[in-house]
């Protein structure tokens, strides 16, 4: 009997910079994608983070026949049971906040529901991964942690250095995700994260999404299948397999301006050429992620696992991500 939107097993993206169309809203419907977490945000400041959910307000108000604004867990479910795919938003950099711990609340209220607390150099909260020097979190940083975890709000240190990813995890009153890196052992990189930190990660309770962007692959777009989930198999040891999911970071269709705006924001002046790698043919679009759960099969993974680390952690783990701590009044 063939699947149907309610029966499939649950398929969660913990990152994706798609170029949004109706083409790809309509490919995650068809793919079964049941949410996704969608960068709004790479660089900028609130007003610019205004427009930037303005113009996703605009996508949900016209596609609604694919996509619901994901605020909380309840969402997922919503979406599974109506065939669409719930996207929750976040940032990829803190700069919108702009120094304001205010601003994090009314971010929140707008939809914002992750937030990275660097994104590869120094920002007012810690040190970025691409930092000579890693100062650890700041004094205002240990205030976002407070705030974060009091909302509801996930903090991703995806793109930070190592001392500061260790003390968020440290700090944070909540568990909190990378959701979009790979292991150094595996892959070493700036990028990528230490054995030390995946098992901080896993002791805490929080999660690892495995990033699919080229560049964070070992051989580039040489890698195969079945090499990165060897590597997802020897990650679940150190972390545990309910502590792991996808974060493939995908920039489906997106032009090499794009890439260059993440690199360079506003504050290169240096501006170098640079351009999008070459993905893997087996994987460079929505449509792909079903070959990922073959691998995972392949590599060793039960059908209870392989579920697990396509959807269903990320499911429990949102279920208590997002939701406020509990007010104390």
């Amino acid at each position: 009997m063939q699947d149907t939107a309610d029966t499939r097993p649950l398929l969660i993206d913990g990152l994706q910079y798609c170029d949004w169309s109706e083409d790809v809203f309509r490919e995650l419907v068809e793919t079964g994608m049941t949410a996704i977490h969608a960068t709004v945000t790479y660089h900028g400041n609130f007003q610019m983070f205004v427009q930037d959910v303005i113009e996703w307000n605009r996508l949900f108000e016209t596609y609604p026949q694919y996509i619901i604004k994901g605020r909380s867990a309840a969402d997922i479910l919503t979406a599974k049971a109506t065939g669409k795919t719930a996207v929750f938003l976040g940032s990829q950099n803190p700069s919108p906040m702009e120094d304001n711990l205010g601003l994090f609340e009314v971010a929140h209220d707008m939809g914002l529901r992750v937030m990275q607390l660097t994104y590869n150099t120094q920002s007012a909260y810690g040190s970025g991964c691409f930092e000579a020097t890693d100062n650890g979190i700041s004094l205002m940083g240990r205030e976002a942690i407070a705030e974060m975890n009091r909302l509801g709000m996930l903090i991703d240190m995806s793109h930070s250095g190592p001392i500061s990813t260790l003390q968020a995890i440290d700090l944070s009153q909540r568990p909190i995700s990378i959701t979009h890196a790979n292991p150094s052992f595996w892959h070493d990189s700036p990028r990528s994260k230490s054995n030390d930190i995946l098992r901080a990660l896993g002791q805490t309770g929080g999660m690892l999404g495995f990033s699919l962007y080229a560049h964070h692959l070992r051989n580039g777009a040489d890698c195969t299948l079945g090499n990165f989930c060897e590597m997802v198999a020897k990650t679940a040891e150190i972390i545990g397999p309910d502590n792991i999911g996808i974060g493939s970071d995908l920039c489906q269709n997106r032009p090499d301006s794009a890439v260059a705006w993440m690199r360079n924001g506003m504050w290169r002046k240096d501006r170098q050429p640079v351009a999008f790698p070459d993905q893997p043919p087996w994987f460079s679009r929505v449509s792909h992620f079903p070959g990922i759960t073959d691998g995972l099969r392949k590599a060793g993974f039960s059908k209870a696992e392989t579920d697990g680390i396509m959807g269903g952690n990320w499911m429990r783990f949102f279920e208590s991500a997002f939701q406020p701590a509990v007010s104390q009044g």
